[in-house]
């Protein structure tokens, strides 16, 4: 019988419809994220904290400034992550590089010194760029021969994304600010070194897939990507453009971590116009270059990509201004008696109840596999006896106290958790209209979710309109976060996962793992962005208000959705039958 998944004879089998291999890599991913949001949770809220409460004690626009430099260059790195996955490690040995020397990174940092604090940072930076744009081309490897189930695979990995990042903030952030902080950055670190080594011991349900490239010459009969070479002029752009973007990335090192300067503004804005135009003239000179087909499906890829800045430049203000939001200007300190008691059990719902199913489901995983990779699940369950005892242990503590008062960390869940009982449902919804023809295509997607992500943002800027200018503190109800998030999500769902599936059918195998390299360097510059617009927060809502600065993250994803609406149909043409 022909094999319908990549990977061995064990990836045949299947669990709703998917190979277990999406599952194994869906369970790597979950505890990835649980680290990486989890410790990002804690990160404004503990570098603003006063040295009375174990923190830096810096300011609001000195820790967003941080966040910018931390979170762009976590997304920079998967460029180069993707390039030696494609030419020299395979994506599997990537994958276990990034596990490694990202527990080794929330490990530095749980030490709470300025030194290991930096050195943790930078490991996980560079960890990151070997794990997260290589475990997403496994997955879309896998589904070679099952083209059309790539966006239900892409939604269910992403599902796995979100449960992590949930229960991360939830758990991470609660010990954190309740434990001290190297709980929480420990936390992260005990939940990344176990996805590291399922991981490792169920590799060979992917059989060859993924696997070191093959030294032979590639022999392809045609739309061949090999003819696509660099000239001196490409690497002569290439080299001018990346040089000056060290230049400006070392001098925003030197501004944040060390309060000097490198170089002159003058000098700094003649670094970032050198950059962008050589990589814009790069991309377009290489482009012009391809085949018909492969040119035209790369130029989709590039203006969705281009699309997806906008995104982020709004969305990851949750991490940033969205948390201070939360923590200064939101009424969190709920009455004694039924109010309190609803969101214990509301928050105990939140917490068990994605922990039962994830449960479950790693049981069905180990009916399908465990006696083939017993430690693979073995290394699984132990990690969810951990996670449950730990949640057991929160929420004790959470019952007992006379006082509660929701975390600020806690509304970044409110994200995960409607991802995880929305995208089924999206999901569903991109299945059922795709079997009636009316499934709306990539860049209609991508409109959507840029719009419905900006309305989340007009239900904060309405919250906050009886703010006065300059304000430090305000008790806004918690229900204008909660909607806020919900757009949010909602809008994600139209994007995010749709924009991985595409990448992986759109772009030419040899350059899948570069161009996921590429999505997620779009994503650097959006969280690079978002966190240097959020540290003019005080600045804006002094001179204007705390709405208008919420309305800036309105107007310029419906702009882009706007575009986008007016471009679908040649988009549409360019993607040669691809959908």
């Amino acid at each position: 019988m022909e094999a319908q998944f990549g990977g061995s004879a064990l990836n045949q089998r299947t669990i709703f419809g998917h190979p277990v291999g999406l599952f194994i890599l869906f369970f790597t991913e979950m505890w990835e994220r649980f680290s990486y949001y989890g410790m990002r949770a804690l990160l404004v809220l503990f570098l603003t904290a006063p040295f009375s409460e174990g923190g830096f004690n810096w300011t609001r626009s000195h820790a967003l400034e941080l966040m910018a430099l931390y979170t762009g260059l976590v997304y920079v790195t998967p460029i180069i992550g993707g390039y030696l996955a494609d030419k020299f490690m395979g994506s599997r040995l990537a994958v276990l590089v990034g596990g490694l020397l990202m527990t080794l990174g929330h490990g530095s940092l749980a030490l709470e010194t300025p030194f290991t604090f930096y050195l943790g940072l930078l490991l996980l930076i560079l960890g990151n760029g070997f794990f997260k744009p290589n475990i997403s081309s496994i997955v879309g490897e896998m589904y070679k021969k099952k083209e059309q189930l790539k966006d239900s695979a892409y939604t269910i990995f992403y599902m796995g994304i979100n449960a992590g990042a949930f229960l991360g903030i939830l758990l991470c952030g609660w010990y954190g600010v309740n434990e001290g902080w190297s709980y929480g950055f420990g936390l992260a670190g005990i939940f990344m070194l176990f996805g590291t080594i399922q991981f490792y011991f169920g590799q060979k349900i992917f059989g060859d897939l993924a696997n070191k490239p093959s030294k032979k010459p590639v022999v392809v009969a045609e739309d061949t990507t090999s003819n696509v070479r660099f000239t001196t002029v490409d690497t002569t752009l290439f080299s001018v453009a990346t040089l000056a973007g060290v230049v400006l990335m070392a001098n925003n090192i030197a501004e944040v971590v060390f309060s000097t300067t490198l170089i002159s503004n003058d000098v700094n804005q003649a670094a970032f116009y050198i950059a962008s135009i050589g990589y814009l003239m790069l991309i377009v000179t290489r482009l012009l270059r391809y085949e018909r087909v492969e040119r035209d499906r790369l130029i989709v890829v590039s203006v969705l990509t281009f699309a997806s800045i906008f995104f982020w430049v709004a969305f990851e203000q949750a991490s940033g201004t969205m948390t201070i939001f939360a923590r200064d200007y939101t009424d969190r300190i709920l009455d004694v008696g039924l109010q309190a008691d609803a969101f214990r059990i509301v928050d105990g719902l939140f917490l068990f109840v994605p922990l039962v199913l994830l449960s479950g489901l790693l049981y069905l995983l180990g009916m399908r596999v465990f006696k083939s990779t017993p430690i693979t699940i073995l290394a699984t369950a132990i990690s969810f006896i951990i996670i449950w005892y730990a949640s057991v242990y929160k929420t004790q503590i959470d019952f007992r106290s006379d006082v509660l008062e929701i975390p600020a960390s806690w509304f970044s869940s409110l994200n995960s958790f409607f991802i995880i009982a929305l995208a089924p449902l999206f999901s569903l919804a991109w299945a059922k209209l795709s079997k009636v023809g009316k499934n709306p295509s990539g860049p209609m997607k991508f409109a959507l979710g840029l719009f419905v992500l900006g309305l989340g943002y007009v239900a904060l800027a309405y919250g906050s309109s009886d703010i006065p200018p300059g304000a430090k503190t305000a008790s806004v109800s918690i229900l204008w976060l909660i909607l806020a998030y919900l757009f949010h999500t909602m809008g994600e769902l139209c994007l995010s996962p749709v924009g991985l599936s595409y990448i992986s059918k759109l772009s030419p195998k040899r350059l899948v793992g570069f161009m996921f390299g590429i999505w997620f360097f779009a994503s650097a510059i959006g969280n690079f962005m978002s966190h240097k617009l959020g540290s003019y927060i005080d600045e804006i809502s002094t001179n204007t208000s705390m709405s208008s600065f919420f309305m800036i993250f309105f107007v310029a994803p419906t702009v882009m959705a706007l575009i986008l609406v007016i471009l679908n149909k040649p988009l549409k043409r360019m993607m040669h039958g691809m959908e």
